[in-house]
């Protein structure tokens, strides 16, 4: 844990709720799509800064693949200080690698907070994309799966029109089949990811709630 994690902690001991947001910046996600999903990420910060519980409690990380391979282009950092980045498209779609990447990122916050003694409620992962992967992606959907059956969090994969859906089941747990998003509707998808994540921050750790119905996307 390091010494910022350590003074974080101690000035902010509430619980936190991660949300990993795994994003696909490939080729085919430029123009109008790039652009859309900016947006969507600049509500997310909006939302979440104006609810004093989430602004403490929920915490953002983001990873992409596509423009540059896979990046952390975000650690995970408390929603009121999050600032969204602007994300530019080119290149393949090592979602695979993605995957992985933001599970040991995940796993290593979780040793953070119980280093730190603090509590948590069950992680979110967030992935978006609208094409196929182009590396080796069974053994990573293999983890999600593992850590989906764990109760180790809770994985919402989500389809822009292109996406292969069939890849997209066999990397979501069957429990939560993948969502098609309709047309570019990024805004009201990180709406009701920042509601859901409002309504979760003001519930106890292990506490179920009920979620915003999504009106944006079908499975």
């Amino acid at each position: 844990m390091s010494q910022l994690d350590i003074v974080e902690f101690a000035s902010n001991p509430d619980p936190r709720c991660p949300c990993l947001l795994l994003l696909d910046t490939s080729g085919s996600m430029g123009g109008e799509r790039i652009r859309e999903l900016n947006e969507g990420l600049i509500v997310l910060q909006n939302e979440l800064q104006q609810d004093p519980l989430a602004s403490r409690r929920v915490e953002v990380a983001i990873v992409t693949f596509g423009n540059g391979g896979v990046q952390i282009v975000q650690d995970f950092v408390t929603a009121g200080q999050f600032s969204a980045p602007s994300l530019a498209a080119d290149g393949y779609t090592p979602m695979g690698g993605a995957i992985n990447t933001g599970l040991d990122l995940l796993r290593s916050r979780k040793d953070s907070y119980k280093s730190a003694g603090v509590q948590y409620y069950r992680p979110w992962v967030f992935l978006i994309t609208d094409g196929d992967p182009t590396d080796s992606w069974q053994p990573a959907a293999q983890r999600v799966r593992q850590e989906v059956e764990g109760n180790g969090m809770a994985f919402f994969a989500v389809g822009v029109a292109g996406a292969n859906m069939q890849t997209l089941g066999q990397i979501a747990h069957p429990s939560r089949p993948p969502i098609a998003l309709q047309g570019l509707k990024f805004r009201e998808l990180f709406i009701w990811l920042s509601q859901s994540q409002k309504r979760v921050s003001g519930s106890k750790p292990g506490d179920q709630v009920s979620l915003p119905p999504v009106g944006w996307g079908s499975v």
